[in-house]
């Protein structure tokens, strides 16, 4: 299941993508059909992060009104997931059963504002002029950038943009100056995730012109959230107000001092984090409306020794629906006998406290993580 990467491509380089995948698949050894490799909507995406999260906290089966949504903040894309008691419009509405629950969920992907498409973004719409973000005091044709610590020297050639937008032209008329404050990073990221705001036609669009019902219930913030959080050393209940904080010292700080103090890291991935930081703020806070110091978000990427992979809650969903289709068929099997006996009644008693029995396994994890050395990461593999 490809993502977000692939759904930014257009359709005919995502299926020379996929044949090349299927082609070594096929080939592999192992089971596999070719409709098997696909390209996922957001929606899906995220409907299957909020399915993991809510069968690793144990509320996945039971009241939807006591389950948690699911924000994913990546890095082509941002997902939204939650059952939501708004009327919500067709084309954000998505229904998930699990056991005899269901759920009426709200999902939408924002395509593009992942953290490093937004990033990427915000230099495009600097070195335009897009953003506005000229200093008075300073010649013509030198911009300013507050998302990157001052004392770092752009190198604008190294960027890769489209040929012949404007940003490419612009590139050697302009120079780029960094000045590290995190209000003005914030403010430039809120205009990042408003724009398109005033074609809005439902009653909320807190990101661009898409709706979105009011947040309602407990929240998990995952992905990037998660790994802003922690470079920050911030808890999994860390209130905003922390993270504004931590964001703040790091923008205001010299380039060439967060070098020494955070020497592990690389000069790219280091210079993210002032934009993360206020990219995060505006996002939840300025646009979603979640308070600077509310207690209903945490943010994480596993629940006990569950990772909150959207793979998994695929893998979740799908072998649950399986076990339902083939007890279904035992029970059509058995009632499509001429005369029930006794024993089919029994049989079809016993199959379905068998479901009851499954489902509440599925609500207790029975996984176990372990490093996979020829993939280089983490898999999440079920206990025996």
């Amino acid at each position: 299941m490809a993502t977000a990467g692939l759904r930014l491509l257009d359709s005919e380089l995502q299926e020379r993508i996929l044949g090349s995948c299927r082609q070594v698949l096929r080939s592999s050894g192992f089971k596999f059909k070719d409709d098997w490799a696909s390209v996922i909507t957001g929606s899906d995406e995220g409907i299957y992060a909020w399915v993991v999260a809510n069968y690793a906290l144990g509320t996945l089966g039971g009241d939807p009104l006591q389950t948690t949504g699911v924000i994913e903040l990546g890095g082509a894309s941002a997902q939204v997931t939650f059952v939501s008691s708004e009327s919500v419009p067709p084309e954000f509405s998505h229904s998930v059963r699990f056991g005899n629950i269901t759920y009426n969920l709200y999902s939408h992907s924002f395509l593009q504002f992942g953290q490093n498409a937004a990033f990427d973004s915000l230099r495009g719409s600097l070195i335009s002029g897009d953003l506005n973000l000229v200093d008075e005091s300073l010649q013509k044709g030198i911009f300013i950038d507050p998302c990157t610590p001052k004392g770092y020297l752009h190198n604008l050639e190294s960027w890769k943009l489209s040929p012949g937008s404007l940003e490419q032209k612009n590139r050697n008329l302009v120079d780029l100056q960094s000045k590290g404050n995190f209000s003005e990073c914030r403010s430039a990221a809120l205009m990042l995730l408003q724009k398109g705001k005033e074609k809005c036609s439902y009653q909320h669009c807190y990101i661009g012109s898409t709706f979105i019902p009011k947040l309602q219930g407990k929240f998990l913030a995952t992905e990037n959230f998660f790994y802003t959080s922690k470079f920050f050393r911030l808890g999994p209940r860390a209130y905003l107000s922390e993270l504004t904080m931590a964001g703040q010292r790091f923008c205001g700080e010299d380039w060439s001092k967060l070098k020494k103090k955070y020497h592990s890291f690389k000069g790219e991935d280091l210079l993210h984090y002032c934009f993360s930081s206020a990219y995060i703020v505006a996002l939840l806070h300025d646009s979603l409306g979640i308070s600077l110091d509310d207690e209903r978000i945490g943010v994480a990427n596993q629940v006990g020794n569950i990772p909150l992979d959207w793979a998994l809650g695929a893998f979740i969903l799908q072998s649950t629906a399986s076990l339902e289709l083939e007890q279904a068929d035992w029970i059509s099997n058995i009632i499509s006998d001429e005369s029930p006996t006794l024993l089919s009644i029994i049989a079809i008693f016993v199959i379905l406290m068998f479901t009851a029995w499954s489902v509440s396994k599925w609500r207790k994890p029975q996984l176990k993580t372990i490093y996979d050395l020829e993939r280089g990461r983490y898999v999440v593999t079920r206990v025996k």
